[in-house]
């Protein structure tokens, strides 16, 4: 299934894609959810629920007539992972860096997710925007000490992500935190895909382009520790939580790694695709002086 958070006539609601038309779910059956959190929470019972609605059935709308939200708005959880792919790895090496010995988490904040077709802002206080395009894994079930033999079950779906990055505020800190937490520097969508329509999340292809150039290009494949390393990790020092979302790296090709940098500017276009789920494309601006 393809899921999804929208605005219509100014009402948040979630829904079902089939085809090229959104079903709305809430009223769709005798307690159907209002949220996506609250849909992740009700766990293989609600997904079935969910998974029986049909076009016919419920009030629908053309996709084309909505706006389409970060599928997951308001997770408890936004965490990512750094230096997972080989290349990337070698790319920092290449410049003076260090290989991590293990895996590497910092927090995005939840105030940084935006919508997939969003405009992304160049803060006033940065000069150095960059991308990192990265699939996201959305957790479906609460957990804590999951195998690794166990972890691909308590992943509800899938969606496409841009790690968006403010280099200079990123190195301010070790924590990456606030270089990685600027409002809308967290773009995810265009929907939830459940896990049993992706399948192996191993094969999939990951592209990012800006202004249509061709920017990072890799496979899932190529991960140093895989979702379920990540998700076994992680559950080890704290409970997972429906809706929790876990961005998984990017590959090589960024922009502070070209020689010499690119970093983003008003006008540039992102989209980052990947094979199953879609593309998000975000327009950069300059940072209202409202914000």
């Amino acid at each position: 299934m393809k899921l999804v958070t929208y605005e219509l006539d100014g009402r948040a609601s979630i829904g079902k894609v089939i085809d090229d038309t959104v079903v709305e779910i809430a009223g769709a059956f005798p307690g159907a959810p209002a949220t996506m959190l609250e849909l992740l929470a009700g766990g293989d019972a609600m997904m079935r629920k969910v998974a029986a609605v049909e076009a016919s059935g419920g009030r629908t709308h053309p996709l084309s007539a909505v706006t389409l939200k970060a599928p997951v708005p308001k997770p408890e959880k936004f965490l990512a992972i750094g230096l997972n792919y080989q290349d990337h790895v070698d790319e920092i090496v290449s410049r003076g860096g260090k290989a991590p010995e293990h895996q590497i988490w910092f927090n995005k904040q939840v105030s940084c997710i935006t919508g997939p077709f969003d405009p992304v802002h160049l803060p006033s206080a940065s000069e150095k925007l960059d991308y990192e395009g990265e699939l996201a894994v959305v957790i479906g079930k609460r957990c804590r000490h999951v195998t690794r033999e166990d972890a691909l079950e308590v992943v509800a779906g899938y969606m496409v992500a841009d790690d968006v990055t403010a280099r200079d505020w990123q190195r301010m800190s070790p924590t990456w935190t606030l270089g990685k937490s600027f409002d809308t520097h967290g773009p995810l969508g265009p929907w939830l895909v459940t896990a049993d329509e992706v399948g192996d999340p191993k094969q999939l292809e990951m592209r990012l382009y800006v202004n249509g150039d061709l920017r990072q290009r890799t496979s899932t494949s190529r991960m140093v520790f895989d979702i379920p390393a990540q998700i076994a990790h992680l559950s080890t020092v704290m409970t997972l939580e429906p809706g929790d979302v876990l961005l998984t790296g990017t590959c090589s090709g960024a922009g502070f790694g070209r020689t010499p940098p690119v970093f983003l500017q008003p006008g540039d276009v992102v989209r980052v695709e990947i094979d199953k789920l879609g593309h998000i494309e975000n327009h950069i601006i300059a940072e209202p002086f409202w914000s």
